[in-house]
C-alpha cells in the first residue's frame, strides 16, 4: 500500500484561496481538460474503465462503465447530473471538497460530459448549503470567462453550459431518480425503474449521475494515467478516497488515503480517541451503514472487506463512538431522521419509520415492553427490501446491527432510561477533559 495519506483532491485545500481559478491554475489546473479534449470521447471512457474508478456515492458501482450505458444512437441529448445532495448524518466529505476546491469538481464536469457527448451538465446541490451555492457558482462563471466553459472550449469544436440548481433540501433527493424529479420541478420522490436513467433519465434523455467525488476525480486519472490512479487502493477498489472520521476522536475531519486502509491505520493518523475513550462502535459509510465495533479495528476500508464484515463502505464516514455513547439512543436519532425525511410514497418506509421510532423511544426512556426487541427486528425485516428506494433500507441496517452487537442495551431499556446508564454529558466530546 502507497503511504498513510495521499493528498491528491485535497492537496490544494490549504492553499490561500484555493477556490480562485487563479490558484486552481496555477496547481496546474485545467491541464487535464485540454489533454481530454485532445482525445476521443471513447478512449476517456476507456481510461476511466481501466483506473477501476467506482462511484464514490455509496453503491460504488464502476463509473466508466455507468458512462459506457449511455445509448450514443439515442437522437435525444444527453445529460451528466452530478449529484451534491449530501446530507445524510455522518456524510460530510463532497461540500468541503466544494467549499476548498470547487474547480476540481467543474473540470471534472467538463471532461465527463464530454467522454459522454453532453452538452449540457447540472449540478445539484442542496438548498441549505447556501455558501457552497455561491462556492460553485462563481468557480462556474469564473471557468466560463476563462473559456473553459461555453461555445468551442478550447478551440475543439465542443460546447457546454454548466447549471448549478439548489435543491430543496430533501433527504430523498439523494436517491438519483428523485433527484432527477427534482430537477424537472417536481416533488422529490423515486422513480419506478427500469427504465434506468442511462436510458430515460432527466427530460425522458439519456442520462449519467455521478456523486461530487467520482466526478472530482477524473481529472487527475486523464493527467496521470489509469494505471497511476489503480496502482493505489486494492485490486477490486482502486484509487485513493476522502474518508471522513466524526465522533469521539482528537482531530476529526477529511483524510485522504487509499481504499484499503483500515480505522486503525485511520485513529493513528488522526490522534487516536478522546482521552480516557475505548472504541465501542463506529460506521463504516454513514449513518445507513450496520455499525461495527472495536473487532473490526483492522478490517480494510474498501468495498469488498467493509461488505465481508457485513456493513458497507457507503460514504466512507466514519462515526467513532466510545464507550460513553448509548447505542439505543444514537439508533433512535438515526431513526427520527429518517422518519422525518421519508417522502411518503411507499407503505414500508412510510409507516415502518414511524413505529420504529415509536418502539426505540420506549427503550431509551426506560418503558420498554416485553417483546420490543422482537418487534424491532420484525419491523426491520419488513422494511428491507420492500421500500420503494434504499432510504428504508438505510433505516434499518443501524438498528439491526446494534441489537446483534449491543442487545444487552435494549433489553435495559425494559427497566433502566438510556440516560441513566449513559449520561448526556460524559458523551459530549471532550466532556471528560473539559470537566478535569
Amino acid at each position: 500500500m502507497p503511504d498513510t495519506l495521499t493528498p491528491v483532491l485535497s492537496n490544494t485545500w490549504d492553499a490561500p484561496q484555493s477556490w480562485k481559478l487563479a490558484t486552481y491554475e496555477a496547481q496546474g489546473g485545467y491541464a487535464a481538460l485540454r489533454t481530454a479534449l485532445g482525445m476521443a470521447p471513447d478512449d476517456l471512457i476507456t481510461m476511466v474503465k481501466e483506473s477501476g474508478l467506482r462511484g464514490r456515492g455509496g453503491a460504488g458501482f464502476p463509473t466508466g462503465m455507468k458512462w459506457s450505458f449511455i445509448p450514443q444512437d439515442n437522437p435525444k441529448p444527453k445529460y451528466l447530473v452530478v449529484n451534491a445532495d449530501e446530507s445524510e448524518p455522518g456524510t460530510c466529505k463532497d461540500i468541503p471538497l466544494m467549499m476548498a476546491s470547487p474547480h476540481t469538481l467543474v473540470e471534472g464536469v467538463i471532461i465527463s460530459s464530454y467522454a459522454i457527448r453532453a452538452n449540457h451538465a447540472f449540478i445539484y446541490i442542496r438548498g441549505e448549503v447556501l455558501h457552497v451555492v455561491r462556492r460553485v457558482q462563481a468557480a462556474v462563471a469564473e471557468a466560463y470567462a476563462a473559456g473553459h466553459l461555453g461555445k468551442n472550449i478550447h478551440g475543439s469544436g465542443y460546447d457546454l453550459d454548466v447549471v448549478v440548481h439548489t435543491g430543496a433540501g430533501a433527504y430523498i433527493c439523494g436517491e438519483e431518480t428523485a433527484l432527477l424529479e427534482g430537477l424537472e420541478g417536481r416533488r422529490g420522490q423515486p422513480r419506478l425503474r427500469p427504465p434506468f436513467p442511462a436510458v430515460a433519465g432527466l427530460y425522458a434523455s439519456p442520462t449519467v449521475i455521478n456523486n461530487v467525488e467520482s466526478i472530482a476525480s477524473v481529472p487527475c486519472i486523464v493527467s496521470n494515467g489509469a494505471s497511476w490512479f489503480s496502482s493505489m487502493g486494492t485490486e477490486k477498489s482502486a484509487g485513493m478516497t476522502l474518508y471522513s472520521l466524526s465522533g469521539h476522536v482528537k482531530r476529526p475531519g477529511q483524510y485522504e488515503a487509499p481504499l484499503g486502509i483500515t480505522l486503525r491505520e485511520l485513529l493513528d493518523v488522526a490522534g487516536g480517541l478522546r482521552e480516557g475513550s475505548e472504541l465501542k462502535f463506529w460506521t463504516p459509510g454513514g449513518s445507513s451503514t450496520p455499525i461495527l465495533t472495536a473487532e473490526h479495528l483492522d478490517v480494510p476500508l474498501d468495498y469488498e472487506g467493509v461488505g465481508a464484515a457485513g456493513s458497507m463502505l457507503g460514504t466512507k464516514a466514519l462515526q467513532i463512538f466510545d464507550q460513553t455513547t448509548s447505542v439505543v439512543r444514537v439508533v433512535l436519532r438515526w431513526t427520527e431522521f429518517y422518519k422525518h425525511e421519508s417522502c411518503g410514497k411507499c407503505t414500508p418506509c412510510r409507516e415502518g419509520t414511524w413505529w420504529l421510532v415509536q418502539t426505540l423511544k420506549r427503550l431509551e426512556r426506560g418503558e420498554g415492553q416485553p417483546g420490543d426487541i422482537e418487534t424491532l427486528l420484525d419491523l426491520c425485516d419488513n422494511i428491507l427490501g420492500r421500500s420503494f428506494c434504499a432510504l428504508g433500507d438505510g433505516a434499518t441496517s443501524p438498528i439491526a446491527s446494534a441489537i446483534k452487537y449491543f442487545r444487552e442495551e435494549f433489553e435495559a431499556g425494559m427497566h433502566t432510561p438510556a440516560a441513566e446508564l449513559f449520561p448526556y454529558r460524559a458523551s459530549t466530546a471532550y466532556a471528560a477533559t473539559v470537566s478535569a
